[in-house]
This record gives structure tokens, sequence and C-alpha cells, in this order.
């Protein structure tokens, strides 16, 4: 849900009734991972995907039916099947397993405040049962970042068990399903639980005023990166230089970044280009728990660097953790350009992806998520499945809870009933770096 946090905390504020389609499970190649939400309310006003657009009108419906109706949380699966020839599914071949629950912000004020968190910038956790016995399937678990209970519909026994694993995944910054209970002196109940982590934005350290500084914050902040901007001459650190960082310092690199806050998701970019900025900061960068460390030059600096880290002590394993020369091979050449090729090589490396061409991959775009939580029905032999589904009027979804199959009337090809509320747009980068450094 957190895809679409902002609208859904707007939507709790005025007390709006309304559906809310959550991924629970994928397997193969699908576009978006297990906690992505859609949103449909009363008016019939939708927001957010699950699917980049393949069976968002399937999905639109059965949110309609569930709050129309009042009805239980339901379980729909979307996929191919020989069996389901003219069904509408996914074009890239993976499968989907989706929660469909209504949401009453008036009964349910605790999700109010764990989404105020998450608008303010705090970190917050939200857990969904969203498979286990009826009476608490849809239940709610909020949590601040602190690890303090919100607010929850569970009982006290199940609300301990769900507290103590939400608390957990709230430490570890990650959204997560897990299958919790089935101890009688805790949680008697087994219960799948989806949690919704919403974290502090990770941080992108940027040392050098330089002009490749400006275009890198400018990327950075559009990746929701909290971007500070450091370096020692006052001159050029300045606010109004870089107007898309959220801060600028004026401090030595390496001292600025022995006082400050860091952690696994951070990623340090080195672009000063002098030796005695360079060396102290990347002697203590490689040795901090940080995401990426990247630095930029030449090939003739970058060997000068390694000669002159050697001597600082630092070691063969540390230096491999250095990206350097910074970027992907893009063949950049503006300071703009560069700042695409530097984030393309962190999206890679924090995702182990390679960098290289997709078209020079084999395989799915997409890398398949762990199989978990594809609680559904069996459709037929997996074997017999046909990839090559066709888009018609009507999408088979099967309740998990029922067990039985009913048809949901599907829009007409072309309709958008899911506005996309959330930057979908994810980078697959070549193999480059920019002229400059080489």
């Amino acid at each position: 849900m957190l895809n679409i946090a902002d609208t859904l905390h707007r939507w709790c504020a005025e007390q709006r009734l309304f559906a809310l389609a959550t991924v629970v499970g994928v397997t193969g190649s699908a576009p978006l991972p297990v906690g992505t939400s859609v949103a449909v309310d009363m008016d019939g006003m939708a927001v957010g995907s699950i699917s980049g657009g393949c069976v968002e009108g399937a999905v639109y419906e059965l949110c309609r039916q569930v709050l129309e109706t009042d009805s239980a949380p339901q379980r729909a699966w979307f996929g191919y099947s020989d069996e389901d020839a003219f069904a509408i599914g996914l074009t890239c071949g993976g499968e989907l397993d989706v929660h469909v629950q209504r949401i009453d912000p008036a009964t349910q004020p605790h999700l109010t405040a764990a989404l105020t968190h998450k608008a303010n910038g705090q970190a917050a956790a939200a857990a969904q049962v969203v498979d286990g016995p009826t009476h608490l399937l849809g239940g709610l678990l909020t949590m601040d970042g602190d690890g303090r209970l919100s607010g929850t519909d569970l009982d006290t026994s199940t609300s301990h068990t769900v507290a103590e694993h939400t608390r957990a995944l709230l430490r570890a910054g990650r959204t997560a399903l897990s299958h919790l209970g089935g101890d009688a002196d805790t949680c008697p109940e087994p219960l799948t639980v989806l949690v919704h982590v919403a974290t502090t934005r990770p941080r992108l350290l940027i040392f050098g005023a330089v002009d490749f500084a400006a275009a890198l914050a400018q990327a950075g902040r559009l990746l929701e990166y909290h971007v500070t901007v450091c370096d020692a001459r006052p001159v050029f650190a300045t606010a109004a230089r870089f107007p898309h960082a959220d801060e600028v310092v004026v401090e030595w690199p390496h001292r600025y970044l022995a006082q400050t806050a860091v952690d696994t998701r951070t990623a340090v970019c080195v672009l000063t280009h002098d030796s005695k900025f360079d060396i102290p900061l990347l002697r203590l960068a490689l040795s901090l728990p940080v995401g990426y460390v990247g630095a930029m030059g030449s090939r003739r600096t970058h060997n000068e660097r390694l000669r002159l880290l050697d001597e600082a002590g630092v070691t063969a394993g540390q230096v491999a953790a250095l990206h350097s020369p910074i970027g992907l091979d893009l063949g950049a050449r503006t300071p703009e350009e560069t700042a695409v090729s530097i984030t393309a090589e962190i999206i890679a490396h924090i995702n182990g992806a390679s960098g290289i061409p997709l078209s020079q991959r084999t395989g799915p775009i997409h890398r398949p998520a762990p199989r978990q939580g594809m609680n559904r029905p069996t459709l037929q032999d997996p074997a017999n499945r046909n990839a090559g589904g066709r888009c018609a009027s009507q999408l088979p979804v099967r309740s998990s809870r029922a067990g039985d199959t009913a048809r949901v009337p599907v829009p007409a090809a072309g309709a958008d009933y899911v506005p996309n509320d959330v930057t979908r747009a994810a980078l697959h980068s070549q193999d480059v770096s920019s002229p400059r450094q080489r």
C-alpha cells in the first residue's frame, strides 16, 4: 500500500471508504513486487497499479464488488492457463496472488496514524492479515518508527505475535510476507501477514561541489534519496548552486562522514578529483557498512588512487568494494548524462543486476520473487499452461476462501480505470561511463 500512501492518507483523513487490492504473492516475471496496491473509493476513483496495466480493469471491478457489497476480504489469482485461454492475464507471463479488502478509516483510525507517519517522512509499519481464520482475515496492526503499537484489529495474543514480527521487519526496513502462528501458547491460529514497512529515505552523500554533483543531486532526488552535498570550500558549497539537495554542508568530507549517520542503504559518491580530499574520505567510507561507494576520475587518477589507498592501509578486500571510475558505460558526456550513468550503477549494484542491455540477456526481465504467498487453488497441471493467453471481456477469479470459481466482468479493452499515482519507471541500464573519467 505504500506505493499509494499519499492518496490513502488523504482518503483516511477524509474518512472515505475504499477497497484495497494488494499483491501478496508473485511467481515468474511480474512488473511490481509484493506489497504493491490499487485502491478504489466509493465514487469509483482509483489510484495505483499492480501489473503495469495487464489486469487493472479486472482488479478494479473486484474492488468495486467488495466495496459495494461490504463483503469479506477476497483473494484472486491472475495468470495464464489453457483452460482460460481467452482470459485477461499478465502479458509478461507472471502470476499474481491479490488480496482485496474493504477499509473503513472511521473504524480503523490506527491506519491513518501509520499513513501520517509516512506522509511526514517518518518510519512506520502496517501489518495486514491476508490469509487465516475468517475472524482474523483483513485485520490490521500498525506501529510507529520506534516500534510502539499504534493500534490493532486483532485479539491480544495474536496482536502480540504479529507485533513482535512487525517490529523486527521495521528495524530491518523490509516489507515482507510471513507465515505466523500455530503455537498454542502465543498465537494458536496459523495466519499469513503482509507487513508494509515505510522507512526514512535512503541517503545519497555527494562529496565535491562540482557541476556533476548538481546533476547527480537532481537525479538522486528523483529516486527519492535524501541528498547531501558536502565540500570544504564555502564559495562553492552553497544552497543556490544545489537547489535539489536536501542539505549542503561546508566541511572537510572525511570529517563530515565520520559524524553523520549512515546505513546499508547509503550511497557515497566522491566527485572531488583531489587526493587530499579523496584518500581520507575513501579510507573511511570503505570501512563503513554503506551500500555503495563510488569515486570519479580518469583511468590515470584511478590507478594513482589505488596506490595511495594501499599506502593508507586500505585492504584489498575494502578496495574491491570501490566503484571506480564511477558509473556505467553509457557514453555519457554532459553532467546530466553522467548522473544517469552513476545512478544506473547504484541501482544495478543494489539489485545485484549486471547492468548489461536487456537485449543481451535471456530469461525474465523482472527478477523472479521467492515463491511465497501464492495461496491459490490449482487450476491444472502447470506444465499444460499456455503462456500465450489473449485478452477478452472476462477474467476468472478464484477465491482462496470459498474455493469456488466466479467470473468478474472486465471493462472493454482500452478503458483506463486505474490512473497511475506512483512513478514506476525503473532504470535498466547499459554498461557505460563518462568520457570525462577516461
